[in-house]
């Protein structure tokens, strides 16, 4: 089992920025691509990013490339997402992903956290 725990969400203002981490713990956190999905009311879960094991590679959505980045340290069992240039349509849920799968940017995982929080007012 891996256990997942989000913080950093919150309320920001359109423009503004926000970092979230992740923290994992059970097993091996190196073991393990990464991911962040978000989910808005009334929405279907959306792919944010993804990090591979390493952290050599991500791949991020449409909607957020360029503006967020993703990254993890794997001395800290922790990955990051920096948010930028946040704008009223990033207000999710935002939740973060382990997979053990092939694919690094696979939608699919076989762990998720429960997830943080995050708006952004206009």
């Amino acid at each position: 089992q891996v256990q997942l725990v989000e913080s950093g969400g919150g309320l920001v203002q359109a423009g503004g920025s926000l970092r979230l981490s992740c923290a994992a713990s059970g097993r091996t956190f190196s073991n393990y691509h990464m991911g962040w999905f978000r989910q808005a009311p009334g929405k279907e879960r959306e792919f944010v990013g993804g990090i591979s094991r390493s952290g050599g590679s991500t791949d991020y959505a449409d909607s957020v490339k360029g503006r967020f980045t993703i990254s993890r340290d794997n001395a800290k069992n922790t990955v990051y997402l920096q948010m930028s240039s946040l704008k009223p349509e990033d207000t999710a849920v935002y939740f973060c992903t382990a997979s053990s799968g092939i694919l690094f940017n696979s939608r699919s995982y076989n762990y998720r956290g429960q997830g943080t929080q995050v708006t952004v007012s206009s």
